[in-house]
């Protein structure tokens, strides 16, 4: 311990005495400090004998400082600024330890994200996620456009980006593959049988215009030639801004949007979508976990990207595109047998 820290006196009793000087009043700094007058009285006399100095003139119901105490007020005030100033730095970076500014896709953060967040804070109460929904988290080519600089800028310490997860100079890994599938709202509430794509042609066609923001188009359009459709020159479609209008649009049984499964979990295990058909469409997009390297140095940015790994693969089994393959396969198989059976 420094010399001069040995020689200093307790710091409740400069706390007290600063209170005291400072109103001129034992009974003004005892209700500021909610004790009592002899406890400011008794620290104040500690502090004279420590100090070998008299501080205060007692007069009758009231104090005044001696030249001693004017002299080192100023200075004992700063003292105390100083510590609470610093005080407040240890504790804005204890916090900014365990805060991590999350960026995604609108319809990622809102239906993916947030209905799992809890599980994220009881493995680490101690964090503060600031999640961001924003459209500038899907790529509109090649490359992003993102880099460390626009992290810097926004400060985001961690994003989701729907795109292609070529980002220079960044930390990227592929967090879930994505296909689509045809999705509405069943009528009377109950299950719809798997639709051919044909009929689907038929119905009111709903967008999402994310799908049509890079030079990779997966809209309907993709999906019909896909199935093995010629697209009629009428195909139309009934175009959102993102993914969230035409979500809904889809849920008050408005038409079929094309549908990543693991995004519409909820709605679908609730009855309010159903799958109208059991043709899949590889997105060429996917969602990338996305950081600057430097950032996977905060524990709390590790402990973040880990949780999103560990939900997807620990869902894997319950997605709903595994319910459709798995109808898919069951049809094949049913199909096969019909044909190996012995004609009587």
């Amino acid at each position: 311990m420094p010399t001069s820290a040995k020689r200093l006196p307790p710091l409740i009793a400069l706390s007290y005495f600063e209170a005291a000087a400072r109103t001129q009043s034992f009974a003004a700094a005892a209700k500021e400090l909610h004790v009592t007058p002899a406890a400011i009285s008794h620290q104040i006399k500690a502090l004279e004998e420590h100090l070998g100095v008299e501080l205060f003139v007692r007069h009758h119901r009231k104090v005044s400082l001696t030249p001693a105490a004017k002299a080192a007020l100023p200075t004992l005030q700063d003292g105390f600024s100083a510590l609470a100033e610093a005080v407040e730095q240890i504790r804005a970076h204890s916090e900014a330890r365990w805060v991590i500014t999350v960026c995604a896709e609108p319809l990622f953060a809102t239906k993916w994200l947030v209905p799992r967040l809890h599980r994220f804070y009881a493995r680490c109460p101690e964090a503060e996620v600031r999640l961001q929904a924003s459209l500038s988290s899907v790529d509109t080519a090649r490359g992003g456009p993102t880099g460390p600089t626009t992290f810097r800028r926004a400060g985001i310490d961690l994003a989701v980006r729907f795109g292609y997860g070529e980002y220079a100079e960044l930390d990227a890994r592929r967090l879930l593959a994505v296909s689509l599938v045809p999705v509405c709202s069943p009528p009377g509430g109950k299950a719809l049988p798997f639709a051919s794509p044909h009929a689907l042609l038929k119905q009111q066609l709903l967008s999402d215009s994310t799908a049509y923001r890079s030079p990779e188009r997966f809209g309907w359009p993709q999906w019909f030639q896909h199935a093995g459709i010629s697209v009629p020159a009428s195909l139309r479609e009934q175009r959102f801004g993102n993914g969230l209008l035409a979500l809904e649009a889809a849920v008050t049984g408005q038409g079929l949007l094309l549908a990543c499964p693991q995004l519409v979990q909820a709605e679908l295990q609730a009855g309010k979508l159903a799958i109208a058909s059991d043709v899949e469409m590889p997105c060429p997009f996917a969602y990338f976990v996305v950081c600057q390297p430097s950032a996977l140095d905060r524990p709390i940015v590790q402990a973040f990207r880990e949780w999103l790994f560990e939900e997807v693969e620990a869902e894997a089994l319950d997605s709903p595109l595994a319910s459709v393959s798995t109808t898919k396969q069951k049809k094949m198989t049913t199909r096969t047998r019909s044909s190996e059976s012995p004609r009587p």
